[in-house]
């Protein structure tokens, strides 16, 4: 395991040109491509579908994991496998619902994840405690702390939250674990590296990296200078 990997996610990108976009990113170093698959249910808004997890996938030698921001999660993994993805993130407070709606429950969701492709993390939301997942940590590949409330772009990072990224680490140290530890919400250059010194090694960048005031290189470089 590197010592951080940033995670560009392409809500902010230019979907027109998707392809030119994952490589001009690619080009400036390695990384991971977060894609935030959102159904308008579990959060209002609503992004895309395996059509662009296909895509970037395509257009990449570099994993792409899908944090499913969606209220069915299990419904839709192999769908997620079979366009590409590598890794599957799905939200602990989905799973806890989806019994109610006669869906399976926490732990059968991560056995289902990890049947349906070779990796599974679990995100959980700024009022979610690390205590509800801490049992299933073994079983797991990573943990995507929600630094925001999930759904909506453009909200600051509530670097509170951190003292859950720094308990993970502790965690994950103390049981040999390797586990990666992945933040997502407001991560800009100016704060990355709270959330290094914290214990995360996966940042999960979205406007930082695609915006109209630099190219994605020159953002990933800016990011990754502020890291040293």
């Amino acid at each position: 395991m590197s010592k951080y990997l940033i995670a560009p996610s392409i809500l902010t990108a230019d979907f027109g040109k998707i392809t030119d976009e994952v490589q001009a990113a690619d080009a400036a170093g390695p990384l991971i491509w977060h894609l935030d698959v959102m159904d308008g249910h579990f959060v209002p808004p609503f992004s895309f579908g395996t059509q662009i997890i296909k895509a970037v996938a395509d257009a990449t030698d570099n994993l792409v994991e899908v944090h499913a921001m969606i209220a069915h999660p299990t419904e839709h993994f192999d769908a997620f496998i079979e366009s590409g993805a590598s890794r599957i993130i799905f939200h602990y407070e989905a799973a806890m619902e989806a019994p109610k709606l006669g869906g399976p429950g926490l732990g059968e969701t991560v056995l289902r994840a990890k049947e349906a492709g070779n990796e599974v993390g679990i995100a959980i939301n700024p009022g979610t405690s690390i205590t509800e997942i801490e049992e299933l940590l073994p079983e797991i590949n990573q943990v995507t702390v929600m630094l925001i409330r999930p759904g909506w772009g453009g909200q600051q990072m509530n670097p509170e939250l951190l003292e859950k990224v720094t308990r993970l680490r502790e965690i994950s140290d103390k049981s040999n674990l390797s586990l990666n530890i992945e933040v997502d919400g407001g991560v800009k250059s100016h704060n990355a590296k709270l959330c290094i010194d914290a214990g995360a090694n996966i940042l999960v960048v979205g406007s930082a990296v695609f915006n109209a005031e630099s190219t994605p290189q020159e953002s990933l470089t800016e990011i990754r200078k502020s890291l040293n």
